[in-house]
């Protein structure tokens, strides 16, 4: 009896050493903070200095990990959320970023949750700020207008797919809207493609958020999202170029649906260059152009961004970045996608450290 206990222990923990062996669990962060200046940043025409987290990415931190299933299958989860750097505190709710469980294999993966969006996956590798709340537009405009013309990066209750096969990459994002007054009322859904061959990289993607519908309509609102861009990379230069198109349509518009609520279009260039391995100097332009406003309303907001970035070693690197701003007809602009702007123009710069673990 004894003999046999001692076996059975043996065996559990042959058991517990082989489950461990196939699985992981992996803790990992990006902590993003620095010291930035942004003139008209308050109604009295004031500048302002502060302490700020994520002047080059979104601060955050969060539990991943995989288990092999065997055949070449793979069970995969993500738990991530933002931190607010200048206080210690959380960014939005605890798991804000990433919730989600799913599985991974040869066909592909697909993941049940809230995760970032197939247009999100795609269109970040095509901006040449990487998506930095401080200094990029190409997730959203400037926090000032009347709307932000962006795109949507995260879903909840949502199924997502992604694969590749070849040089090609491409996903699919559906989040169901959950609502009684009909399975489409809410409804999400992003999907984008892209290729990637010799240095040269094109996108494409599109993305509809649907709305309640109005009664007295039959019709609810809709916002339609699509992006087309490329980038081409040639020794130590890359350039960048994208577009998005934004629209949207109000429930109340009727059956003909071609009124817009608001409608504009975004573009932005730019160009990275490492003169040595560790320094990356990047240069970007972004301009939107309002549309279905009133005459003499339109912003069309312009914005320039220099940034000088040195990498102490792989996962710390410090940066350097100055932005300026403008828009006509008087109307209101800042630099960044969160923090409104009080004048017509504005102009900023931001110098900070960025660690990853």
């Amino acid at each position: 009896m004894k003999r046999t206990s001692i076996a059975m222990a043996a065996l559990a923990m042959l058991a517990a050493h082989a489950a461990h062996a196939q699985s992981n669990v992996q803790i990992y962060g990006l902590l993003d903070t620095g010291i930035d200046y942004a003139s008209d940043a308050a109604p009295n025409g004031h500048g302002m200095t502060r302490v700020s987290s994520g002047g080059m990415n979104t601060s955050r931190w969060g539990l991943r990990g995989s288990e092999d299933l065997g055949g070449g299958l793979k069970a995969v989860w993500n738990l991530e959320g933002g931190i607010l750097m200048d206080t210690g505190g959380i960014d939005g709710s605890l798991f804000r970023r990433q919730a989600y469980a799913g599985l991974e294999g040869s066909m592909g993966r697909i993941v049940l949750g809230r995760s970032f969006t197939s247009v999100y996956d795609t269109v970040i590798r095509f901006d040449p700020m990487g998506f930095a709340p401080f200094y990029s537009w190409a997730t959203t405009g400037n926090a000032t207008g009347p709307s932000k013309y962006g795109m949507t990066t995260g879903f909840d209750n949502l199924v997502k797919y992604s694969g590749t096969s070849g040089n090609f990459k491409y996903g699919a994002s559906y989040g169901f809207g959950e609502q009684s007054s009909g399975s489409r009322d809410g409804a999400k859904l992003a999907v984008a493609g892209s290729w990637e061959s010799d240095g040269l990289a094109l996108m494409a993607t599109a993305e509809q958020v649907n709305g309640s519908t109005v009664p007295a309509t039959g019709r609810r609102d809709a916002t339609r999202v699509y992006h087309l861009g490329g980038t081409y990379a040639a020794g130590p230069v890359k350039f960048y170029l994208s577009g998005r198109r934004y629209a949207q349509e109000s429930g109340k518009a009727g059956k003909d649906g071609i009124n817009a609520d608001v409608k504009a279009n975004t573009y932005w260039t730019g160009v990275a260059y490492k003169p040595v391995p560790n320094v990356t100097l990047t240069g970007a332009i972004y301009y939107m152009d309002v549309r279905n406003v009133a005459s003499g309303t339109d912003a069309d907001p312009l914005m320039f961004v220099a940034r000088y970035r040195y990498a102490l070693s792989k996962r710390t690197d410090l940066y350097a970045t100055v932005g300026y701003a403008k828009a006509r007809h008087g109307q209101l602009v800042g630099l960044s996608r969160d923090d409104a702007g009080f004048d017509a123009r504005q102009h900023g710069a931001i110098v900070g450290i960025q660690h990853r673990f």
